[in-house]
């Protein structure tokens, strides 16, 4: 079959595959190929019980007589058109109405659990006549001796006179051994014979039946056994057509019971059908789901069913009917796609008549289609870049989405300039609002946020993501905003506080105590360059600033007090919030002057130094203290 891309992109034909493997018949598993979502409620409903019915009795009773039918239609079939059936044709026939016998009472055991599934083994019609008449006439290459009382006699006729014959060659055999090319008794042509060196040919005496491919020996029939041989050879026909008789009769037969045979085809394969929807409903712990065409949805504990159980994180997602849509955002690997996957693929196996992994009261709508644009869209065939890819997909979606439809894209409007990106993204959105689509949309862009915190009928999601282990936790959080967490990452793998700040100033318009920090630099390596050497233009700076000027840290734009003017290097040190800090002094603008601020005998000391450092000075000037300690800061 075709696919539909927009259910390919969901994985469904991921679970059309499994559910194939899951089918005994090659009827069966065509008929499972074409499946897809029912348009009409009560079917729809009618199909979700029916799996439904088939779980339950196969968790009770166990895995049903299932069986393959390869070759059963082929033989009805041959029976029509008034060929006959050979014995390996028969003997399918035979099993199929062995299998019928057992699933009628597979399914009268399991009546109790559903009168539907009980139903069906009444609609299983009789064939036990028919299958006893085969297996007491042939097996898989041979009709039994005992399939009539002429076949039984002239098989015994056969073996007398083959005796007959062999005691005759042997007698032969060790009379003239002398001429023989080995002392046995073989068969040629139908007739035995024994093998003669070529050079005794006409001392033997005899016919000729065949000769070896070198020439060197002959197979011959002595005399005295050509009379048995052609009494043998006359048996033998009257053997086969027996036999041919016999498998007309049964082909009679089978023909007869053409109609049961092909209403319980017919049965088999809806049920082969059904215990494979139950099979995976048990494989992947799935439940029946109530459906219907009430435009919300309410996935409770949702599972991918093509992921692994033991590390997926199960979906919640609920959709009032006055919700249109949900935007998610969030970092990437967070779990976006796979949300709106999940939410995508459960809804399109409920609306097939499947059970989904969800937990109890979950609720999903009936959809008129499924319209998707999730992953890379590039088509290099048709020379489409990804962004083009995608906005193709967008364009077919829109001209085919209804108020009725489940409209799921996955980045909206990445791929292209960011800005006209978000425009597109936006006018996208508000069309598909405008429609009453269902719709869920992921996104990077920031506008788009905006647009589902103050659009009526759309609602904002994200992915929850654990800042401190920079790990997503893969769930879904309704009524946020998320954030690509990016400066966070960049924060935990080291990045340098001021460059995170002027990094969120640059997104947000403004600073963020998240990534204030004392380190306002980061120190660049030495270059590994060795150039060449030239005399230095250096511009003196030493008299620009004085200890005690008040002086304004750029950028930060911080006040300071100098301690130190510049050295060499222009190199100032500042008091800046009691820690002295080496700045540039291009960095620095004077504020106020010092001889401004203090008398000219100021003692700095109250300033610069520590209590600690005032208290031992003074005790030096009193007197001498060998246990004083005046430490001083660079």
């Amino acid at each position: 079959m075709s696919k539909n891309p927009h259910y390919d992109a969901l994985g469904f034909y991921n679970i059309i595959e499994k559910l194939k493997e899951l089918a005994m018949s090659q009827q069966a598993k065509e008929v499972l190929d074409q499946l897809q979502p029912f348009m009409k409620e009560e079917v729809c409903l009618r199909k979700m019980k029916e799996t439904t019915a088939a779980r339950k009795v196969l968790d009770t009773c166990g895995t049903p007589p299932l069986a393959s039918m390869n070759g059963v239609d082929e033989a009805l079939r041959q029976g029509e058109i008034g060929g006959m059936l050979t014995t390996g044709q028969l003997v399918t026939v035979s099993k199929f109405a062995a299998s019928c016998r057992r699933m009628e009472k597979y399914l009268q055991r399991g009546e109790s659990l559903d009168q539907a599934m009980g139903a069906y083994g009444r609609s299983i019609g009789d064939l036990s006549d028919l299958q006893a008449e085969i297996d007491h006439c042939v097996q898989e290459d041979r009709v039994y001796d005992d399939a009539s009382p002429a076949l039984r006699n002239l098989r015994r006729k056969q073996e007398h006179v083959e005796g007959q014959i062999k005691e005759k060659l042997n007698h032969v055999l060790k009379s003239r051994s002398q001429y023989l090319a080995e002392k046995c008794i073989v068969s040629r042509n139908g007739r035995f014979v024994l093998p003669v060196q070529r050079r005794y040919q006409n001392q033997f005496g005899g016919t000729v039946v065949e000769v070896s491919g070198k020439g060197s020996t002959v197979f011959m029939e002595p005399a005295s056994v050509s009379k048995l041989q052609s009494e043998l050879a006359g048996l033998a026909i009257e053997e086969d057509n027996e036999v041919r008789r016999i498998l007309y009769t049964l082909t009679a037969m089978v023909s007869e019971y053409e109609p049961i045979i092909r209403r319980n085809m017919d049965a088999m394969e809806i049920l082969d059908v059904l215990f494979a929807k139950a099979a995976l409903s048990a494989a992947m712990n799935g439940r029946p789901v109530e459906i219907g065409s009430e435009r919300r949805l309410d996935i409770r504990q949702g599972r991918h069913p093509l992921l692994n159980t033991e590390t997926c994180v199960p979906l919640d997602l609920k959709m009032e009917p006055a919700i249109a849509g949900i935007i998610i955002t969030g970092p990437n690997t967070g779990g976006k796609t796979v949300a709106i996957k999940t939410a995508g693929l459960l809804s399109l196996m409920a609306q097939c008549g499947l059970h989904i992994p969800c937990g109890e009261g979950t609720y999903i709508a009936m959809q008129d289609g499924y319209w998707c644009d999730i992953g890379d869209s590039q088509n290099i065939s048709q020379n489409l870049s990804t962004f083009s890819g995608h906005i193709t997909n967008v364009i077919r979606i829109l001209e085919n989405a209804s108020c009725d439809s489940f409209v799921i894209l996955d980045e909206l409007g990445s791929g292209t300039d960011p800005g006209e990106g978000m425009g597109i993204a936006v006018a996208v959105l508000e069309e598909l609002r405008r429609r009453k689509c269902m719709f869920l949309v992921t996104t990077h862009y920031p506008q788009v946020k905006t647009y589902a915190q103050q659009t009526e009928n759309v609602i904002g999601a994200r992915m929850a993501f654990d800042r401190e282990s920079l790990q997503p936790l893969y769930r879904l959080e309704l009524g946020k905003s998320g954030e690509s967490c990016a400066l966070d990452i960049a924060k935990r793998l080291g990045l340098a506080a001021h460059l995170l700040d002027r990094a969120y100033y640059e997104v947000y318009g403004q600073h963020s105590e998240d990534f204030v920090s004392e380190q306002n630099s980061m120190a660049a390596p030495k270059s590994r360059l060795v150039r060449k050497t030239e005399p230095k233009k250096v511009t003196d700076v030493k008299g620009k600033f004085k200890m005690g000027d008040s002086v304004l840290v750029l950028p930060e734009k911080e006040i300071g007090i100098v301690y130190k003017p510049a050295d060499e290097n222009g190199d100032v040190i500042v008091q800046i919030k009691g820690k002295k800090r080496k700045v540039r002094h291009n960095r620095l603008q004077l504020k106020v002057a010092a001889e401004s601020l203090y008398p000219p005998d100021y003692d700095f000391s109250t300033i610069f130094d520590s209590v600690e450092n005032r208290k031992a000075r003074h005790q030096l000037g009193r007197r001498f203290d060998a246990d004083a300690v005046i430490e001083y800061e660079e």
